[in-house]
């Protein structure tokens, strides 16, 4: 019988040997503030400009998505832990092509995201500090966190701690600083009602259109929940821990994106060019009066650029090794040394300051090119989560009913309405010029991926049946 499209079993050990280095004080606040990256503090003012006080219904509905994801994804992790984390439930879901197209997709997603992490940073010390190079502040950057994942898995946790700490820090304080003047009790500050959310053009001034520019900005500011499902494979207790992030996702939405933008649009006009050129939160504690808040601003996003750069290089570096101990890439990648997988840690970093070079040597044509394909990729790997625990949960219901410490809401509907959900993005996303692009490029990618993955699928196959023949021949 041929196995072209067999999912691995439920049982089959599918990653390499990893260390269990990370505590749960660790897991715990990568779930806390993975959520917060530079999307939220920079790139949402785009989402505003565009939305006006709506962005407030556009976060809440990609946010809804997301958590939508992030329970599916709890509900196969906590059931069965992998440093691959969705591609090893694709391939155990779909079949192996699904596990390489989608791992890999993510690996280059992680990659080149890692290379534009490193430029923001960049450009934020260069303007502390004129006249030096861009490209040396990325290689330094990229030295120590390159250095920091060569070493055992507690540094990554340790540096993921403390960032994440002070940008839950920084988003606590802003929130208790909004609601204050909200309520007109900060000093020198008078409540503001409901006059930015109602004047200037109403709650809605540019529309559906602009609900809906808003909503394509939203949903790729959450980019980042899924490395907490990466790094609970190394944890001391996974499924405890995957179990306690995904439960706390929902208010960490609500709370931290949710929240600040109903603050930000409650006290500053939608319209304030601000917004845009300085950036949302800088411009509202400039507008209360705060001092020096864009030099503290900048130092929050300085501190969110590097914690994503070093948790992307994790997870590059995770998603790699787990490919190819699943025999799905270059063996050389998955070599573990004291339980780290540095060659991959090592490939990924060149991978990703390759892609700051490219921005200087050949921003208009390769470097595009690496921008559009990445566009829609999170997208595609939400979709497979959705078909995946559709495919896994009765799998889990029949074989494995006590893994489920995690079950997804209201199964199936709510994840039919999740891929409908994606679906309808896919749709808005059509209807853009600038995002119609990166349709087609991530769709270019995606296709490429999957076919590279099926042909690979179809000769293992094929080589398993061969040597299965040649062994009954023997017996004879």
């Amino acid at each position: 019988m041929s196995r072209t499209s067999a999912p691995a079993p439920v049982d089959q050990p599918v990653d390499a040997p990893l260390s269990h280095g990370l505590k749960q004080r660790h897991l715990s606040m990568i779930a806390l503030g993975g959520v917060i990256g530079a999307g939220l503090f920079v790139g949402s003012g785009a989402g505003i400009a565009a939305a006006g006080p709506s962005i407030v219904i556009a976060y809440a509905i990609s946010g809804l998505l997301v958590m939508l994801v992030m329970r599916m994804l709890g509900e196969m992790s906590a059931a069965n832990p992998a440093s691959g984390s969705f591609s090893v439930h694709a391939e155990r879901a779909i079949g192996p092509w699904a596990g390489f197209t989608v791992g890999w997709a993510f690996w280059f997603l992680l990659c080149v995201a890692v290379g534009l992490e490193g430029i923001g940073a960049a450009k934020i010390m260069t303007g502390w500090l004129p006249g030096t190079p861009e490209w040396a502040w990325v290689a330094l950057f990229m030295l120590v966190f390159c250095g920091t994942n060569l070493a055992a898995v507690k540094n990554f946790g340790e540096f993921e701690f403390w960032f994440a700490a002070l940008k839950v820090g920084a988003i606590a304080l802003f929130l208790g600083i909004g609601v204050l003047a909200i309520l007109g009790i900060l000093p020198g500050t008078d409540a503001p009602g409901t006059a930015n959310l109602t004047g200037d053009g109403g709650f809605m001034p540019n529309g559906s259109e602009g609900l809906v520019v808003g909503l394509l900005a939203s949903v790729f500011a959450y980019g980042g929940l899924e490395t907490v499902t990466i790094a609970a494979a190394e944890s001391e207790h996974p499924v405890q821990g995957v179990a306690k992030a995904v439960r706390t996702a929902m208010w960490r939405i609500a709370l931290f994106y949710i929240g600040s933008m109903a603050v930000i649009v409650t006290l500053v006009p939608w319209g304030d060019p601000k917004v845009v050129e300085k950036g949302p939160y800088v411009a509202t504690l400039d507008h209360l009066g705060i001092p020096a808040a864009g030099q503290i601003m900048n130092v929050v996003v300085l501190v969110a650029l590097l914690s994503a750069m070093n948790a992307n290089v994790y997870g590059a570096s995770r998603m790699a090794c787990s490919l190819v101990a699943r025999g799905q890439g270059p063996k050389a990648l998955g070599k573990v040394f004291g339980g780290v997988p540095r060659v991959a840690v090592l490939v990924s970093s060149v991978f990703g300051f390759s892609c700051v070079l490219l921005s200087y040597w050949r921003p208009n044509d390769v470097f595009m090119w690496l921008l559009n394909m990445i566009g829609a990729v999170i997208l595609v790997v939400w979709i497979f989560i959705a078909v995946c625990q559709l495919v896994l949960r009765r799998k889990l219901e029949r074989e494995s009913p006590e893994k489920l410490v995690v079950k997804m809401w209201l199964y199936p509907a709510l994840t039919w309405v999740a891929l409908a959900g994606m679906a309808a993005v896919f749709v808005l996303m059509a209807r853009e010029a600038d995002t119609r692009t990166q349709l087609y490029y991530t769709g270019g990618l995606v296709l490429a991926l999957a076919v590279v993955g099926y042909v690979r699928q179809v000769a293992v196959a094929a080589k398993g049946d061969a040597e299965a023949l040649d062994a009954e021949a023997g017996k004879g």
